[in-house]
């Protein structure tokens, strides 16, 4: 079973946007869960920009399945995470002024530090998850740090699919089997949308979770927040 996990940054976002609190942030993260979501995702950045390090505090009694919240583990960043101790952590490597992730990890330059970060992440008894490209040596390198489980950084694939070419998911699943192979749960994320999340299921063995906000949120204006969650659950079950 995979679990779909809602990103909410952008409903922050647009909450914002105004400066006041609609849409109701915490409203919308219940209504997800009671529309079967499995799983809230938030990605607070140093700027504030959309999550507020304020509503990861706030959610925390909201979120009774499973809590995720990515970002870069800089020390605000690795407090907060301690404070609120969600489910999940998923160290993401992206640079303060980055509109959104744009890429994974490199394991093997920065293993000292992730190794460091990730103990004191399951000392605290949270369990990790590094944010990596499709590349098997990556995978290799995030067996070493100790991390629980990858995401993999679905963008290219996502981009190559739209253009028809369905052998980009190749590298994703030799990846995921690596990863399984060498002890390590499976996630991904990033630009999976209705169009291409079913086709990704089916093509990435043991692949736990997934985490999907702009394109869940921007289907959602067109089709209804519960009728897409639902759409999303169906595709992946």
């Amino acid at each position: 079973m995979t679990k779909l996990s809602v990103n909410i940054n952008k409903i922050a976002t647009l909450r914002n946007s105004r400066g006041g609190n609609v849409p109701n942030l915490l409203m919308v993260a219940k209504d997800i869960q009671d529309f079967g979501g499995e799983g809230i995702t938030i990605h607070p950045r140093p700027d504030e920009r959309h999550i507020r390090y304020q509503d990861a505090y706030d959610l925390k009694p909201i979120v009774h399945t499973e809590y995720n919240i990515e970002g870069n583990p800089i020390p605000k960043f690795i407090d907060l995470v301690l404070s609120v101790k969600p489910t999940q952590v998923t160290l993401v490597p992206d640079a303060v002024d980055a509109i959104t992730s744009n890429a994974g990890w490199d394991t093997k330059k920065h293993k000292d530090f992730l190794v460091e970060v990730i103990s004191e992440f399951k000392r605290n008894n949270i369990r990790t998850s590094i944010f990596v490209d499709p590349v098997e040596d990556m995978i290799r390198g995030a067996a070493e740090t100790g991390t629980d489980r990858i995401e993999l950084y679905t963008e290219e694939f996502a981009l190559e699919y739209a253009k028809g070419n369905k052998d980009s998911v190749v590298p994703y699943t030799n990846c995921a089997k690596l990863a399984i192979d060498l002890g390590l749960g499976v996630n991904a994320g990033h630009d999976l949308s209705l169009d291409n999340i079913k086709f990704f299921k089916e093509h990435i063995p043991g692949l736990l979770e997934v985490s999907i906000g702009h394109a869940l949120i921007s289907e959602s204006i067109y089709l209804g927040l519960e009728n897409v969650v639902n759409m999303y659950l169906h595709r992946l079950k």
